[in-house]
């Protein structure tokens, strides 16, 4: 499944997870060391929703929660 939104086109981004160890120089220590470094990935808050598209049509699309705050999708009337 494609962690896309429909909308926006927001998707996974990747960064790095970083740990570090020691004291601060400012409380007297000898200042934070790295000593690890992993890939991790940030998810878009993606949501399934019924929405009205262009052409009228009612379909589940995959928005994320930015553009349905927004006010950027239609939800169809019931």
């Amino acid at each position: 499944m494609s962690r896309v939104c429909e909308i926006c086109g927001k998707h996974p981004l990747t960064g790095n997870r970083i740990i570090r160890h020691g004291l601060a120089k400012v409380k007297g220590g000898i200042g934070l060391h790295t000593t690890g470094i992993t890939k991790r990935r940030f998810l878009p808050n993606i949501r399934h929703v019924r929405a009205v598209t262009a052409n009228g049509t009612v379909r589940r699309i995959k928005v994320c929660a930015a553009c349905l705050k927004q006010g950027k999708v239609t939800k169809p009337k019931l």
